[in-house]
């Protein structure tokens, strides 16, 4: 458990020394005033807790100082640590079909770390002793079916491919029926980074899930979107646009480790409601991490 905390502590330095270390200083022994208050709420909505996220928490805290009496402004600081804790689910576990193989469709936009991000997840189900099969639909981008295959080669797993530009709908079908006459326990589908303000590219997205539903009833089982955290409030928008197209069921975080902006977090439970799955602390196909909230809280409040 101590490995765990530290690793996360490591990954999240950014975010601790940058954002909420500001915090921190400003949470000193003086009373509260009135000045106390709209500092914190500056440095959380600059720690990309986002405006909406930012004035609740605030309010919260008003109340909560009133009905304990509290006066000096150190004081805030246990109670700022609950609050936030209590604004993210305690871990979930990631649960695959009943019944072989589990079809997981990972979208986002351009650059979010999707590739990599699904060699991750393949290292991962390999040590759960899943055979893993890869489908590299994002068609467009002959470096991503190159990298997922350099990656197959690596982790030893299958990757199923098309031709460049070829319909990702079919590459996709194709890689479940695959997936089942392989005997797969777990099919990830690689999709084309897609701009969230472009209509067409986000209805071809919706026909891939369509597909894949159709090569095998009930997929897909998971849908998860890779959020590059580096990015902060614009990752939010794009994430609405995803979640309005297809059946979101979790959110990947990408980049933790190189981004001042973890609070995002915060705004993505609060504003989308979805579950953090994983997170990625560093680059190594080794460092991902199944969320974990206790950590993510003191990684991120490590300056306090």
């Amino acid at each position: 458990m101590n490995n765990t905390f530290s690793k996360w502590r490591d990954g999240l330095s950014k975010t601790s020394k940058s954002a909420f270390g500001r915090v921190a200083n400003i949470l000193g022994t003086s009373e509260i005033t009135d000045e106390t208050w709209d500092d914190l709420e500056a440095l959380l909505i600059q720690a990309d807790l986002g405006i909406a996220t930012a004035t609740d928490i605030i309010e919260t805290l008003q109340r909560n100082a009133r009905d304990l009496g509290l006066i000096r402004a150190d004081e805030l600081k246990s109670a700022l640590r609950a609050e936030l804790r209590s604004r993210l689910d305690d871990q979930k576990d990631v649960t695959l079909a009943e019944s072989p193989p589990s079809v997981i469709l990972l979208v986002g936009v351009n650059g979010s770390g999707k590739t990599t991000t699904a060699a991750k997840l393949g290292a991962r189900f390999l040590a759960q002793d899943k055979k893993v099969l890869f489908g590299a639909a994002d068609t467009f981008r002959a470096a991503a079916v190159e990298q997922l295959q350099v990656w197959g080669e690596r982790l030893s797993i299958n990757v199923i491919s098309g031709q460049p530009e070829s319909d990702p709908g079919a590459v996709a079908y194709n890689t479940v029926q695959a997936g089942i006459a392989r005997d797969a326990d777990v099919i990830l589908i690689d999709t084309a980074g897609r701009l969230h303000t472009r209509f067409n590219l986000m209805q071809e997205l919706e026909k891939v899930e369509r597909v894949v539903g159709k090569a095998l009833p009930g997929a897909p089982h998971a849908v998860w979107l890779v959020m590059d955290t580096t990015t902060g409030q614009n990752a939010l928008q794009q994430a609405r646009a995803f979640n309005e197209s297809v059946n979101v069921t979790g959110v990947i975080l990408s980049k933790l480790d190189s981004s001042a902006r973890g609070g995002l977090v915060f705004a993505i439970r609060n504003e989308l409601k979805l579950p953090i799955l994983f997170a990625g602390l560093g680059e190594r196909v080794s460092d991902l991490e199944v969320f974990n909230p206790d950590a993510f809280i003191e990684g991120i409040m490590a300056e306090f």
